[in-house]
């Protein structure tokens, strides 16, 4: 599993948040899969640290609604259903439109030039399959994009939906070429709301989320169709 593996973490950072970190993306990639139940020890022994860390991140993502604890085994990976899907997309549409359309009417040019190397590097990332960087970089650009309507707690609870509506699949998704038209629509909207077209970029952010709903359903649907690379909690 390419983003379970000792490399993933340093002594630099908080070695609990690195290996969520590194589970949040081995999730979002299909190699930790819905409805698998993971042993600490064994998710540890792919990390190269020991079984404290990986529990403690393991109870941080059960918080999460990602992962629910198993006694005496470790932790299943949890299933995201179609009305899951709807009900994520419906809250971030009703938060994260208007914002848009907010931050596109009181925004200054400087601000929203200064997220447009993150745009790019989304779109980059997406041409070049490569599933951290996406996944890092458009996290930053949505947060930062709504951070100038300065309502920090709008913040933190988008970025708690994000990461509850996780992207299993991503990666096989991200093989095939299909995020690059997803990663295209930061740069639209950043155009449009750096012309001042209100309405325009509150449609392309609602069209935005739609098509990323999309994805979570294509993923899943090719998630169950493939095996596992690899059944850690079988060890």
């Amino acid at each position: 599993m390419p983003h379970l593996k000792p490399q993933a973490i340093s002594v630099q950072t908080h070695l609990r948040d690195q290996v969520a970190d590194a589970l949040r993306v081995a999730l979002i990639a299909g190699e930790l899969r819905p409805g698998v139940v993971y042993s600490a020890p064994a998710l540890a022994a792919e990390l190269g640290v020991s079984a404290t860390p990986v529990r403690e991140a393991m109870l941080d993502l059960a918080r999460e609604g990602l992962v629910e604890a198993v006694r005496n085994k470790g932790f299943r990976v949890t299933e995201m259903t179609e009305q899951d899907l709807d009900e994520f997309t419906e809250i971030r549409t009703l938060i994260e439109v208007p914002t848009v359309g907010r931050v596109a009417a009181t925004a200054t040019a400087g601000q929203l030039e200064a997220l447009r190397p993150l745009a790019r590097q989304i779109v980059a990332a997406a041409r070049e399959h490569d599933v951290l960087r996406y996944l890092e970089t458009d996290h930053r650009f949505h947060l930062e994009l709504l951070a100038l309507a300065g309502n920090r707690h709008l913040v933190n609870v988008v970025a708690d939906l994000r990461k509850r509506s996780r992207l299993f699949g991503l990666g096989s998704l991200n093989e095939t070429g299909a995020l690059v038209a997803s990663a295209e629509e930061h740069v639209e909207l950043l155009d449009l709301m750096a012309a001042g077209r209100v309405h325009e970029a509150e449609e392309c952010m609602r069209r935005h989320l739609e098509h990323i709903r999309d994805l979570w359903a294509d993923g899943r649907t090719d998630d169950g169709e493939r095996e596992p690379a690899l059944r850690l909690g079988d060890r």
